[in-house]
């Protein structure tokens, strides 16, 4: 029996709205549900899924520290998508801010190597998204 996804984050938000905007209209992630009423949207792409919760009155919060931006210090997400290129294109031509340009990143796994093509940005609030697409694998050395 599959369970579905095995980890969802949940962000939270300052301006709900804002993020939604964010991942939805640049980003290209679906809505697949969403509770206006709560300022919440359960969103994905490609497989991968998240979800954004407005920090409000209207949700509920465990927070275990003061918030402030940029949040996610620490760690980034990797979020693999169909055409990477295309999503990179759509941010440059959204005139947002790229924090890492795009690049063809290989990474030892074992005896190969496995291919990124990747970008980073960050989202409103300052958590990092790093889309990327699969170049493959190739032997160690190549």
């Amino acid at each position: 029996m599959r369970i579905g996804s095995t980890i969802t984050p949940e962000l939270k938000v300052f301006d709900f709205h804002e993020s939604l905007n964010f991942y939805t209209n640049i980003a290209g992630f679906k809505i697949l549900y969403s509770r206006p009423e709560e300022d919440f949207a359960m969103l994905e792409i490609s497989g991968a899924r998240l979800m954004i919760e407005g920090l409000s009155d209207k949700s509920r919060t465990w927070k275990v520290a003061s918030l402030e931006k940029p949040l996610g210090r620490g760690m980034h997400f990797q979020i693999q998508v169909e055409d990477v290129d295309a999503l990179y294109k759509k941010f440059k031509d959204n005139s947002y801010a790229i924090f890492h340009e795009m690049e063809d990143k290989w990474y030892r796994k074992n005896d190969q190597e496995v291919g990124n093509r990747q970008f980073l940005v960050q989202d409103p609030d300052g958590y990092l998204l790093r889309f990327f697409g699969d170049l493959g694998t190739r032997k160690i050395g190549l």
